[in-house]
């Protein structure tokens, strides 16, 4: 399991780890270019001393053993002499230049730095090995490290203890959250909480109000459906006494009929319970995909006439739309028109008239059902929304789902569905939904 902790120290170490490589180094190349400052004004210093004592004799000098204490390697040469002066016996040293100044050489397999200097006759060479410098600047470079190196354990306990603080809050927002019961969703607290983790406090807070309505919306629904399914249950099983209880023939027809009216009934709210719970949310969780509104209206439309024949209603269907398509779910705009197109059907008293219009109207397409019935009162045209809530008109008859049904889906799709008066006096229902971003944008 990964720990933000761990991963943070061990980040942090890593990042004072290359600091410190970097610093190292920074500070060994620092330390070299001020030794080999020093060091070479050094030499020049010892060639214009010896300089400065004008011509040696170099019978009067004899090489000496090798000396640790001296750091340099003193040549002199002299065309009257057959071999030079050298300072400590040390082997072969560098051979003499032609030219004065710095030089870095090799020789016998050593890299020295010399400064030669011409004082007429003869030549003066001071030479010191590179391998001095190089510890002179690494010996500094480790005094100037030590400090932090002893100092590296403790910044990782302090960046132990640093991140634990920071990370208190989250600690002790998994405490609130595992101490609570399966029901409790009220807000976590996030008071004091700080500027980066208030955001993870508001969305779980914004979560817990969510699951919280969801939750009151099903024990709501679960109650008002066990209620609904009650009333026809009880009645079917009235029908089914009298049916046994019928004297004659006639008695057990009209008991059987009333039956199966009970029964379809029934079974017409069982639906639509079910499509309730299916257009649940988080139950619409399909990805969206391109529908075609006037396509979809007329298939509905199509399949509704055989019950508007049954029931001598003239059902008619114009698209104007223009091919508009919507973002959304095939299966539940199928729905909301199936539902609006039978309600309309349903509550035409036989010879009336059931219109359907499908039109583009700017970024919008909108389809308009107009049916000749007994309409909806304009003081009841916001409740018949409601679940189970039926009017005046379809007392008895209805299940009080359908219209709530429609406005979910409605929701669902980003549109809105409003009821008004049509102009043969029964009811217009206007439905409005976007049309996909793409195909609005192409029009303008």
């Amino acid at each position: 399991m990964t720990s933000i902790r761990r991963w943070l120290l061990a980040a942090l170490l890593a990042a004072l780890a290359v600091a410190g490589l970097a610093a190292a180094a920074a500070t060994y190349f620092s330390a070299r270019d001020e030794v080999d400052t020093l060091l070479d004004e050094e030499l020049r210093q010892v060639a214009l001393s010896l300089r400065d004592h004008a011509v040696l004799d170099l019978r009067r000098l004899e090489s000496v053993a090798a000396n640790p204490d001296q750091r340099v390697l003193v040549q002199i040469w002299d065309p009257a002499f057959d071999r030079p002066y050298v300072s400590r016996i040390v082997g072969d040293g560098p051979m003499p230049r032609t030219d004065e100044g710095y030089v870095t050489l090799v020789h016998a397999g050593r890299s020295w730095r010399a400064f030669a200097l011409y004082t007429g006759r003869q030549l003066i060479q001071v030479a010191q090995p590179t391998a001095l410098r190089t510890e002179l600047a690494a010996r500094t470079a480790w005094r100037l490290l030590m400090p932090v190196l002893v100092l590296l354990p403790f910044l990782g306990l302090a960046g132990w203890w640093i991140v634990g603080r920071g990370l208190a809050p989250l600690g002790r927002i998994t405490s609130a959250v595992k101490e609570r019961s399966p029901t409790a969703l009220t807000p976590v607290p996030s008071d004091g909480l700080p500027q980066e983790i208030r955001p993870l406090a508001d969305s779980l807070n914004d979560l817990l109000a969510r699951l919280d309505q969801s939750f009151s919306l099903q024990r709501r629904f679960a109650a008002d459906a066990a209620h609904e399914l009650r009333t026809p249950l009880t009645a079917l099983n009235l029908q089914v006494q009298l049916a046994e209880r019928a004297q004659g023939d006639e008695d057990r027809a009209r008991a059987f009929e009333r039956l199966r009216q009970g029964i379809r009934r029934a079974t017409r709210l069982v639906q639509q319970l079910l499509t309730m719970a299916r257009l649940d949310p988080d139950a619409a969780a399909a990805p969206p995909a391109a529908v075609e509104v006037g396509t979809l209206v007329s298939s509905v439309v199509d399949e509704a006439r055989t019950t508007a024949r049954e029931r001598s209603v003239e059902l008619a269907c114009r698209d104007t739309s223009g091919g508009a398509t919507v973002s959304g779910s095939e299966d539940a705009l199928r729905i909301l028109f199936n539902n609006v197109v039978d309600n309309a059907v349903r509550y035409t008293p036989p010879g009336g008239r059931v219109s359907v219009a499908c039109q583009r109207d700017g970024d919008t397409v909108q389809v308009a059902i107009e049916d000749t019935g007994p309409g909806i009162p304009e003081e009841e045209r916001e409740r018949v929304f409601d679940r189970f809530y039926r009017g005046r008109a379809a007392a008895g008859s209805g299940t009080g789902l359908g219209l709530a049904i429609v406005s979910q889906v409605a929701e669902m799709h980003r549109g809105r569905v409003a009821l008004e008066t049509a102009p043969a006096g029964g009811l217009r229902v206007l439905v409005r939904l976007p049309v996909l971003a793409a195909e609005s944008a192409s029009t303008h």
